[in-house]
């Protein structure tokens, strides 16, 4: 079985040309060609922001670049039957789609209404500092443009909690509507952390579940999509998504992979909201990024043999989704934490080369962001995705014993003809330090075999002696991967 390799599809600042659909169907030969097994591409339906808006900011569910509202017809990325013959080229080239869901919250209300609430104070939810008072909510959602097609169904104040804006004060604050209260089992931070940003769904509204369910099976017969990124799990209350997966599963009739965004440093919450959705989805390891990044900022401090330490790859390996940077913290967003360039090989060979967890590529680093001047990772990152694809395989043997040098090597699998030679395998050297040298277990099938450094970043040949060992160099703050030749 080939390795799986998830990428995703777009970052922060890509132009708001509506090009994004036709660039994919024309390159979802090569990115499988290239080790990419599946893709999760940003969200599809008509922002707030219209064409200019990344798709965070919701408006219609319904729309996926089909009508005249918000300004355009296309979101951001194109239109949907852009959209449609994107998903069915990734999948004639035999890559997974896992569409970006965000259901936490609506923007962009087609009219205000008039109603009571309370405003709570921004870093403690439960308290309110204020009285009760009459304020002016955009919450009405009518989505004239659409005039009906797909969906007769309308949002109004009783399907939110609460809003960031009072139109009449033309004041900023957060509040919470009268009769409702913030949503339990969300994460804690700020006291209570079920508000996030514009109408905040009462996910204990009867019509509002019943519509998310309606709508989770439409976009499914839609699109055909084999799985979800979950957008902001931390602000929902863990019941729904243990209800709403099964349910689309169901539906579907398949899988449906689903990787949900809870955005914590803390293993233990990651551990916390895994528990109480049945382990029904698996989360980005945040923990292991954040590793990452102080690794890549601060070497000289940084103990590699700990760099697996409390983050969920280590802990629960079948429900970590490890990644090395994303549109969050690329560059001139609010979780903005990017990994030194220096250090992105290294990273992406402890995430794409070993056994455990499952790795996302970030389009950034695979492309390059034109807007900061960033460029790609390059041969450095496809040459690991092709490694990836093609040998890292079978037994792993860590050696993580020097806080400036760790190593592993994968024995791989045997041929077709199981008395030759092993044809897959690995040796990887990471070195935060000086230039170093590894002696390591391959495995005795690799004895007498010549291994090469597929980084070049070393030139010599290395053969490995009778016993399954070799001695594999590096140079300083690099990597190097040696496969067999």
């Amino acid at each position: 079985m080939t390795n799986g390799t998830l990428m995703q599809y777009f970052e922060w600042y890509l132009p708001s040309d509506g090009s994004l659909w036709k660039q994919l169907s024309e390159k979802a030969q090569t990115l499988a060609e290239s080790g990419i097994t599946a893709l999760w591409l940003p969200p599809a339906y008509k922002d707030a922001n219209g064409q200019g808006g990344v798709g965070y900011a919701i408006y219609d569910l319904y729309d996926l670049g089909e009508f005249n509202q918000k300004g355009s017809i296309a979101t951001k990325y194109g239109t949907r039957t852009e959209y449609l013959a994107a998903i069915k080229a990734c999948q004639k080239a035999g890559i997974d789609v896992y569409a970006d869901i965000v259901l936490n919250h609506k923007t962009g209300a087609d009219e205000p209404e008039t109603l009571n609430a309370y405003e709570c104070a921004g870093f403690n939810r439960d308290q309110i500092s204020s009285q009760k008072s009459t304020i002016t909510a955009w919450t009405k959602f009518t989505f004239p443009g659409r005039g009906g097609k797909y969906s007769n169904f309308t949002w109004n104040a009783k399907h939110f909690d609460g809003v960031d804006w009072d139109n009449t004060a033309r004041k900023n604050s957060i509040y919470l509507f009268e009769g409702k209260s913030w949503e339990e089992n969300v994460d804690e931070e700020n006291g209570n952390y079920d508000y996030l940003m514009g109408a905040d769904l009462d996910f204990g509204n009867e019509e509002v579940l019943k519509e998310l369910d309606t709508w989770g099976k439409w976009y499914l017969d839609t699109t055909g999509v084999s799985g979800f990124r979950l957008d902001a799990v931390k602000h929902i209350k863990s019941e729904f998504y243990k209800h709403w997966i099964p349910s689309m599963r169901a539906h579907a009739k398949q899988e449906l992979f689903t990787v949900g965004e809870y955005w914590h440093h803390d293993l233990g919450a990651l551990k916390e909201y895994l528990a109480e959705t049945d382990h029904c989805l698996s989360l980005f390891d945040v923990p292991l990024h954040y590793k990452f990044h102080q690794a890549s900022c601060h070497p000289d401090g940084f103990d590699l043999r700990t760099i697996f330490d409390n983050t969920l790859v280590s802990d629960d390996p079948t429900h970590a989704v490890t990644f090395v940077d994303n549109h969050d913290t690329q560059p001139g967003q609010a979780l903005q934490s990017f990994v030194a360039d220096w250090f992105k090989p290294l990273a992406y060979a402890l995430i794409l080369l070993r056994e455990s967890g499952y790795p996302c590529v970030f389009y950034g680093d695979y492309y390059g962001i034109p807007t900061h001047g960033i460029k790609p990772v390059g041969k450095a990152l496809t040459n690991l995705l092709s490694v990836r694809r093609t040998h890292a395989y079978g037994k792993q043997h860590d050696y993580f014993d020097d806080p400036k040098c760790i190593g592993f090597t994968r024995e791989g699998n045997p041929g077709a003809d199981k008395t030759k030679e092993c044809e897959t395998g690995l040796a990887c050297v990471i070195s935060t330090g000086h230039a170093a040298c590894k002696r390591m277990y391959v495995g005795t099938s690799h004895a007498g075999q010549k291994f090469f450094d597929v980084t070049w970043n070393q030139r010599q040949i290395i053969a490995v002696d009778d016993t399954g060992h070799g001695n594999f160099p590096v140079c300083e703050k690099s990597v190097s991967v040696w496969i067999p030749i």
